[in-house]
């Protein structure tokens, strides 16, 4: 028995434990494509929250007095109005949301493909599993992450208040997690957990069901080889799927993790997920849904390529 011991000492770390690996390895890539890609996902947070309709509730007007503005003239004015690092207001919180959240998808994912599941006799992955084993990673990581998504969103938002003359929420990453837990408790870093993990499900749906299944059909059906063309479009069409089904929920996410709360830590514009879906298709239309639509598609091919 001792000389296998000895031997498996020798192997490389990625062999003894590869699970860990692959986790300490996912969280690495994911911190460098949230550095990179950050001003997309903060452009995109600002982009969901214009003329929040549920705002009326507290006696302010259902529209912003200034004007709508698209992904770039959001993202100049925030150049232009906050300064230029503040494109990166909330990238700490965001960094431990996808160490924790794309490690844990990943290895969750990984394991129900080649453990649970397994391949068929072709050693290609059935659509099926794919759609099923993206879902469940997708939830997995999402529900363990939602703190960091939850300080992450109320801390982009904080540029906006101080511009409107509010006053200003925390101080930092780690004052807004105690001042989350001390009003809220536990329970109150999971607020809009619900919303978050079916984006997370839909979202890994489109994204790593679409992208190896474009992949497979580009190698087999075309010309091209398994290379950073075949690369690029599954990554724009995973993109663009993920988008499509996600950006919905990520609104409903966002608008409940933002809300306002009494000092109970409850909502005090929105009930419920279904709640705040109602007021914003009855008070701005079907596609303020998909406000943030463009710089989210953007990120999700971007963070592709770079992981």
């Amino acid at each position: 028995m001792s000389v296998p011991e000895d031997e498996e000492r020798l192997l490389p770390l990625a062999q003894r434990w590869p699970r860990a690996s692959k986790f300490l390895l996912s969280g690495c890539a994911a911190t460098v494509a949230e550095l990179a890609t950050f001003p997309l996902d903060l452009t995109k947070t600002r982009l969901q929250m214009q003329g929040e309709a549920a705002l009326a509730r507290l006696g302010g007007s259902a529209r912003e007095s200034a004007p709508y503005r698209g992904m770039v003239r959001t993202a100049l004015g925030i150049v232009q109005e906050e300064g230029f690092l503040k494109l990166w207001q909330g990238v700490t919180p965001a960094i431990y949301r996808h160490v924790v959240y794309s490690g844990g998808r990943m290895v969750t994912y990984e394991h129900l493909r080649e453990v649970v599941f397994g391949k068929s006799e072709d050693k290609h992955y059935p659509l099926w599993k794919s759609v099923i084993g993206g879902m469940m990673a997708g939830v997995v990581g999402q529900f363990l992450a939602n703190p960091t998504d939850l300080v992450k969103v109320q801390m982009q938002m904080e540029g906006k208040r101080k511009l409107e003359g509010k006053p200003l929420r925390y101080r930092g990453v780690h004052h807004a997690f105690a001042k989350i837990l001390a009003e809220g408790g536990i329970r109150g870093l999971w607020a809009g957990w619900v919303p978050n993990i079916q984006r997370a499900a839909l979202v890994n749906m489109g994204d790593l069901t679409t992208y190896d299944t474009v992949k497979h059909y580009l190698v087999l059906n075309t010309p091209l080889e398994d290379n950073i063309m075949t690369h690029s479009l599954s990554s724009l069409c995973s993109g663009l799927v993920a988008s499509i089904l996600g950006t919905p929920a990520d609104v409903i996410k966002s608008r409940i993790m933002n809300q306002p709360r009494d000092k109970q830590g409850r909502g005090l514009l929105y009930k419920s997920s279904t709640d705040c879906l109602i007021q914003a298709v009855q008070g701005e239309g079907f596609m303020s849904l998909y406000k943030g639509f463009l710089p989210s598609w953007l990120r999700m091919v971007d963070e592709k390529k770079l992981n």
